[in-house]
């Protein structure tokens, strides 16, 4: 399964938006910041990447059915994909 451009351009920036979170958490550590607005930002930057797993796999399964190869897909695969998102 691969994403066309338009639809992996929200979960590029979903990611992108992550990456700059998780930088600031590094920030935050090497300040020495509070612990618990460290575990704060830590979850969102969690949440970020889940939602950008989701999106990803949903946008695939979206693709290939609106291709009509819906039965090329390996519904074992894709429970697997979504499994090691949870």
């Amino acid at each position: 399964m691969q994403l066309s451009p338009e639809a992996s351009k929200p979960i590029i920036n979903r990611l992108r938006r992550a990456n700059g979170q998780l930088a600031g958490i590094i920030r935050m550590l090497e300040e020495g910041r509070d612990c618990e607005d460290i575990v704060m930002q830590m979850a969102a930057v969690s949440k970020a990447l889940d939602r950008a797993g989701f999106g990803l796999v949903a946008g695939s399964l979206k693709e290939c059915l609106a291709s009509g190869k819906s039965e090329e897909l390996d519904s074992g695969k894709l429970e697997k994909l979504f499994l090691s998102l949870a």
